[in-house]
């Protein structure tokens, strides 16, 4: 697709991304941008890619959460190994 770029079309982009860097660098809030955003998002792809993308990124999530679920029940099984009493049976004769 870049091989198809004009010089007017490449200059435009540059122009258009010096602007959304000066943009950033004054702090413009940060809404402005996640707007600017999502209206690219649905202008450049369509409903049903938009909704399969978000319904990968909620996988992306779940899978997130499962592997720290794994993780934080592991720890909280050595923390109660650690922190368990310990006894020792001592036979008198």
């Amino acid at each position: 697709m870049v091989e198809h770029m004009d010089e007017a079309t490449t200059t435009e982009l540059e122009e258009r991304i010096a602007d959304l860097e000066r943009r950033l660098r004054r702090g413009e809030p940060r809404e402005s941008m996640e707007t600017a955003f999502w209206a690219v998002m649905r202008n450049v792809f369509p409903d049903e890619t938009r909704r399969h993308m978000r319904a990968a990124g909620r996988e992306q999530l779940l899978a997130a959460r499962s592997y720290l679920d794994h993780w934080i029940t592991k720890m909280g099984e050595k923390e109660a190994a650690v922190d368990a009493p310990t006894r020792e049976t001592i036979e008198v004769e």
